[in-house]
């Protein structure tokens, strides 16, 4: 395929408007949210403004930030990550608001607390104790502290906080993060939640937390205001878990969130092409969207030839081609397709991809993390 031929069948693929609640993007590329820990004392300064806007001005339709702790103790496990509360914080997330919006973008805050991810003793508050559903680590450290319903009270209200402080300061809806072993997915995985009240059991009781953080955080913003739920079947550690068994399995999840108020799906796998289940060609978000009816957001090594896991090892991550991705977007599988380490290091990944200039496309070197703006 010529470079003018692909750039022509990218753009008829990828630029298409897409509706997320009352936020219409202008095309089908996303940003997936990238831990940097490039926020002295929690605080998201000019750089960070600089680094969202120059992907926005680069062509993505949608950023989804970095994860960014609510206010609550035990949230966070870094001084380093941007937190999402406090007067200075927030002014630093205003500013990088406007930023990414004076670049032509669109922005969301992915809402975060680590819960059992937190490592003992340390900040943002070094005294808090680490958390979880039933104080269950997912590796071999300490155990932690069983949260009581008046613990489950205390961080639903800080999400939804977090939900409000978003709007008000001119974001374009928000994301929970619900994945990859993290607070929220705790409660939602058998091996991490063992609680005996109405919040474990079964699939339907693990699930109440997670639809009542989505719930407080609905009441608390405008009725059209986009909610995207970040959901995965694997864990940090355990990669070959999961959440959902079955199609069946996947539905009793996803619709208690749905109804509760979530606007989209981001499922987030380590190679978009894999499918879910057997018997079907669909991916995670393909079964995502056919069960819910939302819309819902792809990512998974798009664009590179290996996934995260070899970063962490110091792998390069050699270009690829997306042709099968469009191929997927085209048929109406999933709505958005979210873009990780190609775009964190190359800020013009979308407009090299939509402009034919594959030519130009970069490899994903992990040596590069500390530099990259």
């Amino acid at each position: 395929m010529t470079a003018s031929s692909f750039a022509a069948r990218a753009n008829d693929v990828l630029v298409r408007p897409v509706s997320v609640g009352s936020l219409t993007l202008p095309n089908r590329i996303a940003m997936a949210p990238m831990t940097r820990q490039f926020s002295p004392g929690g605080v998201p300064g000019a750089d960070v403004a600089e680094y969202y806007a120059r992907r926005a001005a680069g062509g993505v339709g949608l950023i989804i930030t970095e994860g960014t702790y609510i206010d609550h103790a035990s949230a966070g496990t870094s001084d380093r990550v941007p937190r999402f509360h406090g007067e200075d914080a927030l002014a630093g997330w205003a500013g990088v608001a406007r930023a990414v919006h004076r670049a032509g973008g669109k922005i969301v805050p992915q809402l975060w607390h680590v819960g059992m991810a937190r490592t003992a003793g340390a900040p943002p508050v070094p005294e808090a104790p680490r958390v979880g559903p039933s104080g269950i680590p997912l590796d071999e450290s300490e155990p932690g502290h069983a949260m009581t319903v008046a613990d489950v009270d205390a961080v639903i209200a800080a999400f939804a906080a977090g939900a409000a402080a978003a709007e008000a300061r001119g974001f374009d809806g928000i994301e929970l993060h619900g994945a990859h072993g993290y607070l929220i997915d705790q409660f939602l995985w058998g091996r991490t939640n063992r609680r005996e009240d109405a919040y474990g059991g079964d699939l339907a009781s693990r699930v109440r937390f997670a639809a009542e953080i989505v719930a407080a955080c609905r009441a608390a913003v405008a009725p059209d205001f986009p909610i995207l739920f970040r959901t995965s079947q694997w864990k940090m550690g355990a990669y070959e878990a999961k959440l959902a068994q079955s199609p069946q399995e996947l539905e009793a999840l996803l619709t208690p969130l749905a109804e509760a108020g979530v606007d989209a799906f981001h499922c987030s796998t380590r190679r978009y092409w894999l499918p879910e289940f057997e018997g079907s060609d669909l991916n995670l978000a393909g079964w995502a969207k056919k069960l819910s009816g939302k819309p819902t957001i792809s990512v998974g090594s798009v664009g590179l030839d290996n996934e995260f896991i070899g970063a962490f090892r110091g792998e390069q991550g050699a270009v690829a081609d997306i042709d099968a991705l469009l191929d997927r977007l085209e048929s109406g599988e999933f709505d958005l397709v979210a873009v990780g380490r190609a775009l964190l290091g190359d800020p013009e990944w979308a407009a090299k991809i939509l402009g034919g200039r594959t030519d130009e496309l970069k490899p994903f070197d992990a040596g590069m993390l500390g530099t990259l703006y």
